[in-house]
């Protein structure tokens, strides 16, 4: 069993050396066909890396070859650029040459010519003074006397023909002008005919008897005294039979009393509860009436989205005079007037209708706020955000301002029409004929003037020059003058007809 035992252990080592000896000789064979076969890879390497650096050195020859080709053909083009701008520059230096040459020559030329120049100037000049000598001679006039005589003789040639040319093209200007205008304006004017009549600025209120003017009074003066602080109106009450006199500047105030003495004459209760009573019903009556004309106004013009605050405005101008016109109809009328004329010019009517009703607005607080109604107009109208066009027309339709605007043009046209129709104001005598010397006394102070005459109540002056002082073409220049001074110094409506007259008379007697 032993001997078993001791048979398999000697049989196990002796496999196992054997299988060591096997594995390691196949590990050595192994080992030597890896080397042999990395020295022949090394070897291809060698053989490949040889053959790829001959290649490379072989391909940088031919490179350095073609990139030296290169350069020579480029400095050989170079050498043939420079030739060729060295060639130019030659030619160009002999070319200037030449030039400065020429130049030379030509100096030497202008400079003789000059000299022959002046040497002919001095010769003219010689004859030039022999001549004047000689004229001074001949004429007996020095060259101081011929010159003043030149100039007096060119002087009136020019006065003549700018008189001539004044004349002509004043005459074409007012044809075509006038042609136009008349038609514009008589077309707007017989669109609008309207009758006027002046209105007082005093308010009259009939009694039934004059025993009324006793109870209007009240014992010891306590009803009039009520009437009058309630209303801020003056009661007249004098010898005038069946009649009171209301006298107030501000013509709202007047018509609130005005109608509330009438209601009380006509209740015959006359004591001061009942006249406080009646005076706020009249306000209230008034200020209704004030704001339906307004209205009526605005709706009968034709233009929208006018502030309430500005129709309550137009509705006082009801009241409210102007030279005895009423201010509310003139202002309707210039609003008709000026629209008619934008619309025949293609403008846009409904600004001119706005404007021309609006342009005297500022009259109905010129009672209450300082400052001319064109002023209080303005600020009136910029309050109440209306368009700058109106305003520029409200504050140019007296010529305040100068008018920039067509519409500005058009409302004071359509303004001085309505102003100065027959009729349509009443003027104070003193002031009219305080119109009539200025007038006369602005063509009396020119040179020339004989005498002059206001004819047409003020709408014409006849003016007689002395015919010795005056020639024809002078009377245009004179006229133009006249007009420009009247149109300066002078505020009056329409337009004045300024007539020349220059007459001359011969007399002898045959004995």
């Amino acid at each position: 069993m032993v001997i078993a035992v001791a048979a398999a252990a000697a049989a196990g080592a002796a496999a196992f050396f054997l299988g060591v000896t096997h594995r390691k000789n196949q590990a050595e064979a192994a080992i030597g066909s890896a080397e042999q076969e990395a020295k022949r890879i090394v070897s291809d390497a060698i053989k490949t890396a040889e053959a790829k650096k001959k290649e490379i050195v072989l391909e940088g020859k031919d490179e350095i070859h073609r990139m030296r080709d290169d350069s020579e053909k480029e400095l050989a083009n170079r050498r043939k650029e420079i030739q060729h701008q060295e060639r130019r520059i030659l030619q160009k230096e002999e070319s200037l040459e030449k030039k400065l040459e020429n130049m030379e020559r030509k100096e030497d030329q202008i400079d003789q010519k000059n000299k022959k120049a002046e040497e002919r100037l001095k010769e003219a000049e010689a004859v030039k003074k022999s001549q004047f000598d000689m004229l001074e001679k001949i004429s007996s006039f020095s060259v101081e006397q011929a010159k003043e005589y030149l100039l007096n003789n060119l002087e009136s040639e020019l006065t003549h023909e700018k008189a001539v040319k004044v004349m002509e093209y004043e005459q074409q200007t007012k044809e075509d002008c006038e042609k136009s205008a008349r038609e514009i304006i008589s077309l707007a004017i017989q669109r609008c005919a309207a009758d006027h009549v002046s209105e007082a600025a005093i308010s009259v209120v009939p009694l039934p008897n004059d025993e009324m003017k006793g109870r209007i009074i009240g014992r010891e003066g306590r009803n009039i005294r009520a009437i009058e602080t309630l209303t801020g109106v003056d009661l007249i009450i004098d010898d005038t039979p069946e009649a009171i006199t209301l006298s107030s500047f501000e013509p709202v105030r007047r018509e609130v009393a005005r109608i509330a003495l009438e209601k009380l004459i006509s209740d015959g209760r006359i004591h001061p509860t009942r006249i406080e009573e009646t005076v706020e019903k009249a306000r209230r009556e008034v200020d209704a009436t004030i704001k339906a004309e307004g209205e009526r106004a605005v709706l009968e013009v034709g233009v929208n989205g006018v502030h309430h605050e500005l129709v309550k405005l137009l509705g006082r101008l009801r009241y409210r005079t102007s030279y005895g016109q009423n201010v509310l109809n003139h202002s309707l009328e210039v609003a008709y007037l000026a629209g008619m004329m934008a619309s025949e010019l293609g403008l846009d009517p409904t600004v001119a209708k706005r404007a021309g009703l609006l342009h005297d607005i500022g009259k109905a607080l010129d009672h209450e706020i300082e400052g001319s109604h064109v002023e209080i107009g303005v600020d009136v109208a910029r309050k109440y955000r209306e368009s700058e066009a109106v305003v520029h027309a409200i504050a140019a339709h007296h010529g305040d301002v100068e008018a920039k605007t067509i519409i500005a043009c058009l409302v004071q046209a359509a303004d001085a029409i309505s102003a100065a129709r027959p009729g349509a104001r009443r003027e104070n005598l003193e002031n009219y004929i305080k119109r009539l010397e200025k007038l006369e006394e602005v063509a009396s102070s020119f040179e020339g003037v004989e005498s002059c005459y206001a004819i047409q109540a003020g709408r014409e002056i006849r003016i007689m020059v002395r015919p010795e002082v005056v020639s024809d073409e002078k009377m245009t220049l004179l006229a133009r003058e006249i007009c420009k001074k009247i149109e300066a110094d002078l505020d009056y409506p329409g337009q004045i007809k300024v007539n020349m007259i220059r007459e001359s008379r011969t007399i002898d007697y045959a004995k």
